[in-house]
């Protein structure tokens, strides 16, 4: 997994790789957002609601960290051992919307990261123990790493799943 020296790698990595990914989506037909093809594990529009529900978590454990909350990761609803529960709870959040609805949610999602990430000290950001909720789980990531393996990691596999979704139209 890549490291990062500084918040500007992060933050530039991040606006990267998301304006690739939603770009993708320009010549999507919206009649086409729900089609699940062979190959590909994931429709378009599941393929952009995994991202908003991802980021969406982020913000939920620090929102509720800062409140005083005890943080259950991923969601008290969903354990570790449940993703895929937890996906189908994501695509069903966000079922109803367009293809360039959820683009323009994720655009504003995406800003909203970098603004998180421009709001950590760099202590909080880059070392383990910075937030309670990035220590919850045996790994006990830095901030940093929650940050990049839920945003510039699944922005990189899903623009090759999109791109071969295209392809098989």
């Amino acid at each position: 997994m890549a490291g990062y020296q500084n918040r500007q790698e992060l933050i530039l990595e991040i606006s990267k790789r998301a304006k690739l990914f939603i770009q993708e989506f320009n010549d999507i037909n919206e009649k086409d957002k729900d089609k699940l093809i062979d190959g590909v594990d994931r429709t378009p529009a599941q393929m952009i609601a995994y991202q908003l529900g991802w980021m969406n978590l982020i913000f939920d454990w620090e929102n509720q960290e800062q409140q005083g909350q005890v943080v259950i990761t991923p969601t008290p609803d969903y354990k570790w051992n449940n993703l895929n529960g937890l996906y189908q709870s994501f695509y069903k959040k966000y079922e109803r919307y367009t293809l360039k609805e959820l683009s323009t949610m994720f655009i504003k999602a995406e800003h909203e990261i970098i603004e998180l990430v421009n709001s950590y000290t760099d202590l909080e950001l880059f070392q383990k123990g910075g937030r309670k909720w990035s220590s919850s789980t045996p790994s006990n990531w830095p901030i940093w790493k929650w940050i990049h393996i839920n945003t510039v990691s699944p922005f990189k596999s899903f623009r090759t799943k999109i791109r071969k979704w295209k392809k098989s139209q």
